[in-house]
């Protein structure tokens, strides 16, 4: 087995930076989903008992 040099190892791509943009991705948009719910909320508010 061959041992990496540490300027080797930085050159490898994949592996957990797709992971992590993917998860970034997913952060954001969980995000803007929640403050279009809390303006809405805010905007237009309606009854928990849903009631019509």
């Amino acid at each position: 087995m061959k041992k990496l040099t540490k300027k080797e190892m930085e050159n490898i791509k994949g592996g957990a930076a797709s992971i992590s943009a993917i998860g970034l991705g997913i952060g954001i948009s969980v995000l803007i989903s929640f403050l279009v719910g809390v303006i809405s909320g805010i905007a237009n508010p309606e009854p928990c008992g849903g009631e019509e």
